[in-house]
């Protein structure tokens, strides 16, 4: 497959697109040690510190969430690839303070693998961490076996409530207890129509045959299991958020968050069609619609579809979702 992308040598690719989100947002973050992104304003050190890590090619997460209210410190790894435990720990060790560090990891092989090590060296060094994994994909693995399902966009979720809770002053454990009550409250569907291809090589990372979509497929183009005949937004709709709302076990007179991120190629004109149908569906429930996001959060190149996030809320995670926040990706006044 031709190369169809504005790159130079794939060596250099993420180091290149590193320097210029930094240089593109140098007034919420900047880079240091060995490409970490951190806070252009470095949070006070008597506040918790937030850090996660992933790989590159999904701009803009996950750096794009560095900045007040958020993530302290991203540790981007190369294309669709975690980086290695010796920058994680980098990381925590930057970020360790009295306060503690909050550290989130999206429930992906390469990703924990990395995490799991780092974690060690940090128990060894006497770093003062907690680990919050996530795993909201429920096309994965079952709720009662949440080590299978993948983490996918709701990560976004649980940063943006513990980065208020600790930008709020609250205690390392009050912090986790926050990230951990959003994660058991989210649920991720994916639904993708088209393939996207690797940066590196122009060569596709997955299949997706004309007037076919995929419910259930993965960020990295692992298989779904529900490819059928290209359906109408309405349609689309129908089928993802009921399933959503079965596996969270969501009740009449409930709130949720509904977040739906394209994830490259696919719209807004598509997105917001999709989140009009779901605002119907939720009201012939009588569930309240009381958050929405719509945009690109987490992409895979330009693959086409989205993921679609559910999320229960209550008084509490709505004041800390509606809390300010100032980052590349993200911005609550």
């Amino acid at each position: 497959m031709a190369m169809r992308k504005f790159i130079n040598d794939p060596k250099n690719l993420v180091s290149e697109l590193l320097q210029g989100f930094a240089l593109a947002h140098g007034k919420k973050v900047k880079l240091a040690g060995t490409n970490l992104v951190v806070r252009a304003k470095a949070k006070p050190k008597n506040k918790v510190a937030v850090v996660t890590l992933g790989g590159s090619g999904h701009e803009p997460a996950l750096s794009g969430f560095v900045g007040k209210g958020m993530l302290d410190i991203s540790v981007p790894g190369e294309i669709f690839a975690a980086p290695g435990p010796p920058r994680v720990i980098e990381a925590l060790r930057a970020a360790n303070r009295d306060a503690g560090v909050l550290f989130i990891v999206l429930n992906h092989a390469g990703d924990v693998m990395s995490a799991d090590v780092a974690m060690e060296m940090a128990a060894k060094e006497g770093l003062k961490v907690r680990r919050v994994l996530t795993h909201e994909d429920i096309s994965a693995g079952s709720r009662e076996n949440p080590e299978d399902r993948r983490g996918l966009v709701g990560a976004l979720f649980v940063m943006k409530v513990a980065g208020a809770a600790a930008e709020q002053g609250r205690s390392i454990d009050e912090c986790a207890a926050i990230a951990e009550r959003m994660e058991r409250n989210m649920a991720t569907l994916a639904v993708a129509l088209s393939s996207a291809s690797h940066p590196s090589t122009g060569e596709p990372i997955s299949d997706v045959p004309d007037g076919r979509m995929v419910v259930g497929m993965g960020q990295h183009g692992e298989a779904g299991g529900g490819e059928q005949p290209l359906k109408s937004a309405n349609e689309t709709a129908e089928i993802m958020l009921p399933l959503l709302l079965k596996d969270l076990e969501i009740k009449k007179g409930e709130q949720v968050l509904v977040m739906l991120n394209g994830v490259g190629s696919t719209t807004l004109m598509e997105l917001f069609l999709v989140l009009r149908r779901v605002k119907g569906l939720l009201e012939e429930r009588g569930v309240t619609l009381a958050r929405s996001l719509v945009g690109e959060y987490l992409t895979v190149q330009e693959m086409g579809g989205f993921q679609m996030c559910v999320a229960r809320m209550d008084p509490e995670l709505i004041e800390l979702w509606d809390t300010p926040c100032d980052t590349p990706a993200l911005t609550v006044k």
